[in-house]
């Protein structure tokens, strides 16, 4: 169909449904399962929970996100080497229901770890190949393109909605495992969506690899991968042998490769002879961007460990007469999005040549993203000891850092298609990921610092992460000029 005729889906290509929907179920098993996954980990077993520590599992679940958006590496390889972009999505959405079927079964923290295991495995294929595929629905001048970006990440936080009011309610009616058990259900439902309308509207292009794999390269990769499982092996083995073979020693070394994954990914592509010269300007227009992103999701993620505790040990659960649940303050950023998305969608469209650079509505993402930091110090200031702050500081904080989301992640997400080189366009996608991989990896160590509970830390932690972002954007404002000279005619 051609792409200028196709406006099937809110005068976009009908194939942007297909993909708008498969998300929407992925992020609501994910988000469903994250909005109570931190409160499992450390509630006693007496309720239900594994009766972790407290700040051990905040680690875990931190880590756990830097794993699930670091394994889109191998999501991009696949799709670009082996099986192309509609394959390698519909097997990560399986072993994504097998993870959360595994998580509903009643067998400790056996089930959680080979729940992450499973999840990472499959978000990895999933996420960045339905996101390119978003791309490939437009041709490369259709200024359609950002606003399609910006509703498909609408139904991104559809999902995410819907999600922990839904998998919360199963899982106080019942326990935790019903809800997990809600999660996979709805990504099977996804499953099925996928498959069935993806037929009909998706491109047929998505069925092949772009860079299809020769021979001689199959077996250097099986080489390369066997390598990889030894080292790991012998890593655990010498880490057993040391009595150093602990969760918090492995969420350092999975941090530490979480910051150098994305840097050799760089590296690789700069010195690529796949690559032309105008796409190595390019990708080198992107390392700024990227840098920016880590330090936007690293607050941004904090919301589902940080915020989540601030809210569960330091905010009022009760407001206007009505009780509230710690898990339910996670709808607060898909409400947002949802909220934001039309407005920003329209904007971009209306000033259409005249709006402004992607490196522009970065550093306007971070200092936004500062500010909700910010507004958080204003009540702990003077407050009681053993007082609780009202809800409606963390429902502003949230607010304030979703207009920096949508500054950065539909905006990321449109020039890193639009910036990746041809040979790496899945793998281009997973760096997009990798961002948000290396700023989970970094709240790895970070989320340690915060102790809820306690005013002055808080205070302190909120007040220098904001500082930290804001400086951020006042040197991103400063390369503006040199970043738009390396993106070579794309804005």
């Amino acid at each position: 169909m051609d792409e200028k005729k196709d406006r099937g889906f809110f005068g976009q290509p009908t194939g942007l449904r297909t993909l708008f929907l498969t998300e929407f179920w992925e992020r609501f098993s994910y988000y469903g399962m994250r909005a109570i996954l931190l409160f499992y980990m450390y509630y006693a077993v007496t309720k239900g929970g594994l009766g972790m520590d407290r700040t051990t599992a905040a680690s875990v679940m931190s880590i756990y996100g830097s794993l699930v958006y670091m394994s889109s590496v191998l999501g991009g390889f696949i799709s670009d080497r082996l099986l192309g972009a509609r394959r390698t999505v519909f097997w990560g959405g399986v072993a994504i229901m097998l993870g959360h079927i595994v998580l509903s079964l009643p067998i400790g923290q056996a089930g959680l770890f080979s729940s992450i295991a499973l999840i990472v495995i499959g978000t990895g294929l999933l996420k960045p190949n339905v996101s390119e595929m978003v791309g490939g629905l437009y041709t490369e001048g259709d200024p359609r393109r950002d606003s399609g970006f910006s509703i498909y990440v609408m139904g991104i936080n559809l999902g995410s909605l819907f999600a922990p009011p839904a998998v919360n309610a199963m899982s106080n009616h019942f326990n935790f495992h019903a809800g997990f058990s809600l999660a996979a259900i709805g990504m099977f439902i996804g499953l099925i969506v996928y498959w069935w309308d993806g037929r009909k509207y998706l491109p047929k292009e998505s069925l092949k690899a772009p860079d299809p794999i020769t021979d001689k390269e199959r077996t250097k990769f099986f080489q390369r991968v066997a390598i990889v499982i030894v080292a790991i092996i012998v890593i655990v083995i010498v880490m057993m042998f040391a009595h150093a073979f602990t969760i918090d020693n492995i969420i350092t070394i999975i941090s530490i490769l979480g910051i150098a994954l994305p840097i050799g990914y760089f590296v690789m592509m700069i010195t690529s002879k796949k690559v032309t010269k105008i796409e190595r300007s390019r990708v080198l227009a992107y390392i700024p961007l990227f840098l920016a992103a880590v330090i936007f999701w690293a607050i941004e993620e904090q919301g589902s460990v940080v915020l989540a505790l601030f809210a569960a040990e330091q905010t009022r659960l009760s407001f206007a007469g009505f009780k509230l649940s710690a898990p339910l303050f996670q709808m607060l950023n898909p409400f947002f999005i949802i909220i934001y998305t039309p407005f920003f969608a329209w904007l971009w469209i209306k000033l259409s040549k005249i709006q402004p650079s992607s490196p522009s509505k970065f550093w306007m993402g971070l200092v936004a993203t500062a500010i909700s930091y910010f507004v958080l110090i204003i009540p702990l200031m003077g407050l009681a000891p053993g007082g609780k702050v009202s809800p409606l500081w963390l429902v502003l904080s949230w607010g304030i850092i979703e207009i920096g989301e949508m500054l950065i992640s539909p905006v990321g997400l449109s020039a890193t298609t639009k910036l990746a080189p041809k040979a790496f366009k899945g793998q281009m996608m997973s760096m997009w990921f990798l961002a948000d991989s290396a700023g989970q990896a970094a709240n790895a160590q970070i989320v340690k610092l915060f102790k809820p509970g306690d005013p002055q830390n808080e205070m302190m932690f909120f007040g220098a992460t904001g500082i930290v972002t804001l400086v951020a954007a006042v040197i991103l404002i400063l390369f503006v000029p040199k970043i738009k000279k390396l993106m070579q005619g794309v804005n």
